[in-house]
């Protein structure tokens, strides 16, 4: 079995929180929330027209991210985690990590014509815990390591005393069977969809935080989450969280898809405010090119390219392969505000538009194949040396790399 990524990068970040270490996922668990629409829209739709990927297909892009191999973690429903995991044993020669929601509120059942967005959130769970580790309702001890060890575990708080003792009853349920059963989570931490007592909006950070730090205060370490998947609230908020406790790693959800720089200034900033995972789904989902999107993402995080440099990259590469982008590159570079929920409702957050100021990877990270350099600064070892770059230099070099796959 090959080594996992994830299991490395997070030993590190636990040894050395201000490490450069970076886990990216994949959230394709959309399955789960969006209907008939999870898949996305299908290349050949013309607009107005509402036609969408199928299922096959949206595996097929599965298998493409794992072959590409530049995630950490592929979430998936219970559904296909059985197919792509149990049955094609697509993760067996892989360090990347399957993992399965494992529950859904009713938050993001984004239904055509439903109302469940307008109510406040209510626990819920399809999958069980047996059914992603071995595909059938009871696991014997040996089948347990068959399909995905991680799942990601929803919760959503809304300032009412009923509605969330709930929530964390069922929370305390799952885990304490998780723990039985050899199961890791994951915990994914919304912001109120529907308060029943106000909350400032300034102040969902401050609310969020304290929920989370107050929710896990009780919970011994063999029971608690390898890391949040929760909203960027912003410089002030990830920072108070993320030096409460150092070993409470921080990921920030990509929530809606939103322009490219959008996309990369999140992940840059949430990187440099604390946060040690970023999980995209509709963001990477949306992109014209996956893989090459991907690829961005992870040379942010290690340092190689600003995100305003990878949106022209990213442009360049979609000219060179001859894919129409969604948006022109001028209107692609805004900075927009983003909805970070699954409906139509939730808190709306600014992504600070700050420099990104990060330095190169020292601490290794996901290991990316170069192509010979040509003309480009190289260091001793004959691999590309960006700090040594020009910005021309280092467009150059993406485009190149990226158009050749």
């Amino acid at each position: 079995m090959v080594a996992k990524s994830l299991a490395i990068k997070l030993a590190k970040i636990k040894a050395n929180p201000s490490c450069r270490e970076f886990v990216i996922a994949d959230a394709k668990d959309a399955d789960m929330a969006f209907g008939i629409a999870s898949p996305g829209k299908s290349p050949e739709h013309y607009s107005q027209e509402g036609k969408f990927r199928s299922l096959p297909q949206y595996r097929e892009q599965i298998r493409q991210v794992v072959r590409q191999g530049l995630v950490d973690i592929v979430l998936m429903s219970a559904h296909t985690n059985s197919i792509l995991t149990i049955e094609e044993r697509l993760f067996d020669n892989s360090h990347i990590t399957p993992a399965a929601r494992a529950n859904d509120t009713t938050d993001i059942h984004v239904i055509r014509e439903g109302a469940y967005l307008k109510a406040p959130s209510v626990p819920f769970r399809t999958a069980t815990i047996d059914h992603i580790q071995c595909g059938k309702v009871d696991c014997t001890a040996e089948e347990r390591i068959v399909g995905a060890d991680l799942g990601m575990y929803s919760v959503t708080f809304n300032n009412c005393l009923d509605r969330d003792r709930k929530t964390l009853l069922e929370y305390k349920d799952f885990r304490i069977e998780a723990e039985r059963k050899g199961f890791r989570h994951f915990l994914e931490v919304f912001d109120p969809n529907q308060p029943q007592n106000k909350i400032d909006p300034e102040q969902i950070g401050a609310y969020v935080n304290d929920m989370i730090v107050r929710s896990l205060a009780g919970v011994a370490e063999g029971g608690r989450p390898l890391f949040l998947k929760m909203v960027y609230h912003g410089p002030k908020w990830t920072e108070e969280l993320a030096g409460y406790d150092p070993q409470l790693i921080i990921g920030v959800l990509g929530g809606a898809s939103g322009t490219t720089y959008d996309a990369f200034k999140l992940i840059s900033e949430a990187q440099k405010y604390g946060a040690r995972v970023a999980l995209y789904g509709r963001k990477i989902n949306s992109a014209e090119h996956q893989l090459a999107f991907i690829e961005m993402l992870r040379r942010i995080v290690e340092g190689q390219i600003t995100p305003e440099e990878a949106v022209r990259v990213y442009h360049g590469v979609l000219q060179g392969l001859k894919i129409s982008p969604l948006r022109t590159l001028e209107e692609d570079m805004k900075l927009t505000t983003g909805i970070m929920s699954y409906g139509t409702s939730g808190a709306r957050v600014t992504i600070p538009a700050g420099a990104f100021s990060g330095k190169p990877n020292e601490e290794g990270g996901t290991r990316i194949v170069e192509p010979k350099p040509s003309s480009e600064a190289v260091s001793s070892n004959g691999s590309p040396d960006f700090g040594k770059m020009s910005k021309e230099d280092r467009l150059a070099y993406f485009r190149k790399r990226l158009a050749s796959k």
